[in-house]
């Protein structure tokens, strides 16, 4: 006799993290990509936390991932998948997950797993986790800095960067997350600024101009 339970079945949810440049992949270190006014840019390192993924029926939560901070990086495909394993068979239309490392994560000090200070994405316990990192060159950033450094993070208001996103999706298992980055450099002046390194404004709003260019595919 089978005891009751050991025959449940479970249901997988695969999201794929896809980060293009207007509809191509990203390589790093030797591909470029085209900017505005024929201005060039190219990416060495692109990575960046994604937690508290949870799924909805409309605006109900049927599901919330445990522990749940991924950090995705496009020097490894391997993070580039998420998995949710669901032990009873539910209906969504909607996926929210944050930008960014919350506040009661910050004040814990580092972590190990993803949030391990060794994935390079901790700055101290003043100042926590870099929630978003993108460094490369770019042919309009203007000296002494010609590099592009744009490290977002900051827990502390006024400097709070993490983000809430919200997507629908009429995905039933696997869908792809799509980040666009040629969409947040129409926002961003890279005469004005190309290095951001600590909490601050700037890394508030670019943070902000970031959240809105996911979509679900």
């Amino acid at each position: 006799m089978l005891l009751n339970g050991l025959c449940q079945q479970t249901t997988q949810v695969n999201i794929a993290l896809v980060v293009d440049f207007n509809n191509n992949s990203i390589v790093l270190q030797d591909s470029v990509y085209p900017l505005q006014n024929g201005n060039i840019i190219k990416f060495e390192t692109l990575k960046f936390y994604l937690s508290n993924v949870q799924l909805f029926q409309n605006d109900a939560p049927v599901f919330t991932e445990q522990n749940s901070f991924h950090l995705i990086d496009i020097s490894d495909p391997i993070t580039q998948n998420i998995s949710i394993e669901l032990t009873d068979k539910i209906d969504f239309n909607k996926i929210k997950f944050n930008l960014g490392v919350d506040s009661i994560t910050n004040v814990s000090g580092a972590m190990g797993g993803d949030l391990d200070p060794t994935k390079g994405m901790y700055w101290a316990w003043q100042s926590g986790y870099i929630n978003f990192k993108m460094e490369g060159s770019c042919s309009t950033c203007l000296p002494p800095n010609t590099d592009l450094e744009f490290h977002l993070g900051g827990y502390i208001y006024p400097f709070s960067s993490f983000q809430n996103i919200e997507l629908n999706t009429n995905a039933k298992s696997n869908f792809k997350i799509i980040l666009d980055i040629s969409q947040f450099f129409k926002k961003v002046d890279l005469t004005r600024q190309n290095h951001i390194m600590s909490p601050c404004g700037d890394a508030v709003i670019l943070s902000q101009h970031l959240s809105k260019c996911f979509r679900v595919k």
